[in-house]
């Protein structure tokens, strides 16, 4: 007879605290890792070697045990025992991914730039042989590990006791159905909007209407060279220095916080935050590419280096560094919205129409938050699937459909974030349209410049990740979070 407690047995304290200790140096040292590589310091990503060190964090006995503990503590778990089996894959993606290269009209160009030249490129029929390189190297070298590692998943989810990925993390409190039907909600409201707002982008950016536009389009629609001069690279890094000192926050005096913008071959072209100790020692990163793209992405980024910075040291791990994504990517909205807000602009930047930069960035947060509901109905019936192969088709029609432009089918497998992260998204969004409209109700437009606004998110940024999104606003606002409060925001944006 087994001495292993049945699932759900409330766990002893001292185990609870020992397992924190312990998930708490292994995310920190999984952490330095990916900022290691992602950020081009390092070759090779040796997750194998971590997750050896962690080995007892991430046994299935372990994960069946916490499910008597905080339910952050056994979603961690989980999430160890799975990631576990998978590592291989991981370190062979990113791998195959630093290795990569391609060669186009006789240049040859690292995987991980593509999507960079082809946002830096001007002439069409280039972008598309880019594009087209970009998803056959996809299709061959990094698909057959990312469906090897999905089955790997798929077979492993059932001896945590649940059916599918989709049902465990239901049990982990993720309203997944709810937020699945504000989603086709807000894709029925928004659809002739972003058609008309998506077709004026593209006419006038691009020269193109919107549905002759191809997935090598959206890079460069998104990079807008022509703000480039609204957006200069050398009044970037004072202008966020500005903005966080006006919030009481001085940014070279920040001991825990680190910049890295320097440019490297191997370096990600996604910008990331990395707070390898929170909130001792956090890392902000981004591979400059220029223009408005790095000014959202350094003020994204900087939304999450200061909610972690700032995150109360006292707070246990799970608050620290697990809870609900939606809290830590609301503030980096938060910042990165700033970017495009008609106040914040005659602040801090010389341009001529704000307003036109408004409506730019509605229209830019308008694609984006049809893309992710689009990506949520589609994972929710990926994760059901009985054979996910099938699947290819099902991702072309829903993300098409939601953004009237064809999009790869071989990205089936790679756009899919791990644990459901695609919530994380959908829900800051309407954290951040909902506290921005508090914030000005309360302080007025220039709220960003009011040491007032700096007191009171530096206060709810201490509290890390333990109250939920929904709980911050309620206690703050006193609104619910509502995915609806997102197509207001586009339309105020549109409308300026």
């Amino acid at each position: 007879m087994s001495n292993q407690a049945p699932p759900g047995t409330p766990v002893d304290a001292r185990a609870i605290d020992a397992f924190r200790d312990r998930a708490d140096r292994f995310i920190a040292d999984l952490d330095e890792e990916f900022y290691l590589h992602y950020a081009g310091l390092k070759e090779t990503l040796d997750v194998e070697e971590v997750y050896e060190r962690y080995e007892e964090l991430t046994r299935l006995d372990t994960a069946r045990q916490m499910e008597g503990a905080p339910t952050e503590l056994w979603r961690f778990a989980c999430e160890g025992f799975l990631g576990n089996l998978t590592r291989e894959h991981q370190a062979k993606v990113a791998r195959v991914e630093a290795e990569l290269e391609a060669t186009v009209d006789g240049a040859t160009i690292p995987y991980r730039m593509l999507r960079v030249a082809m946002s830096n490129e001007p002439d069409r029929d280039k972008r598309q042989r880019l594009e087209e390189t970009r998803v056959r190297l996809l299709d061959e070298n990094l698909n057959p590990v990312y469906l090897d590692a999905a089955q790997i998943d798929r077979e492993a989810v059932t001896r945590l006791g649940a059916p599918n990925y989709y049902e465990l993390y239901k049990r982990f409190g993720f309203r997944l159905d709810a937020l699945a039907d504000e989603c086709r909600e807000l894709l029925d409201e928004t659809e002739t909007l972003w058609e008309v707002a998506g077709d004026k982008l593209f006419r006038s950016r691009l020269g193109l209407p919107l549905d002759e536009a191809r997935a090598w389009d959206v890079v460069r629609l998104f990079r807008a060279p022509e703000l480039d001069e609204s957006y200069p690279q050398d009044q970037m890094v004072p202008a966020l220095e500005a903005t966080l000192a006006e919030l009481g926050i001085d940014l070279r005096a920040q001991d825990n916080v680190h910049l890295d913008l320097d440019a490297r071959p191997s370096k990600t072209p996604r910008a990331f935050c990395a707070p390898i100790e929170v909130p001792g020692k956090v890392m902000l990163v981004i591979q400059p590419i220029g223009g408005k793209d790095d000014w959202e992405a350094l003020f994204h980024e900087a939304g999450h280096t200061e909610h972690y910075a700032h995150t109360s040291a006292e707070l246990p791990m799970e608050d620290r560094r697990l809870g609900d994504m939606a809290v830590t990517e609301g503030w980096a909205m938060l910042m990165q919205h700033l970017v495009t807000e008609p106040a914040w602009l005659n602040r801090r930047l010389n341009v001529p129409r704000p307003r036109d930069l408004a409506a730019d960035g509605a229209t830019s947060l308008l694609y984006l938050v049809r893309r992710y509901a689009a990506k949520l109905l589609y994972e929710i019936e990926f994760f059901q699937a009985e054979d996910v192969t099938q699947m290819q088709s099902r991702y072309f029609e829903l993300l098409s459909d939601a953004l009237k432009i064809p999009v790869n089918p071989e990205s089936y497998l790679d756009d899919i974030d791990g644990s459901f992260y695609v919530i994380g998204y959908l829900r800051s969004w309407a954290f951040e349209a909902q506290l921005r409209e508090y914030l000005r109700g309360e302080l007025g437009n220039e709220w960003f410049a009011k040491r007032d606004a700096g007191d009171l998110l530096r206060e709810l940024w201490s509290l890390g990740q333990g109250p939920t999104a929904d709980a911050l606003l309620k206690d703050v606002t006193g609104a619910t979070l509502e995915m609806a409060s997102v197509t207001a925001r586009v339309r105020e944006g549109l409308a300026a």
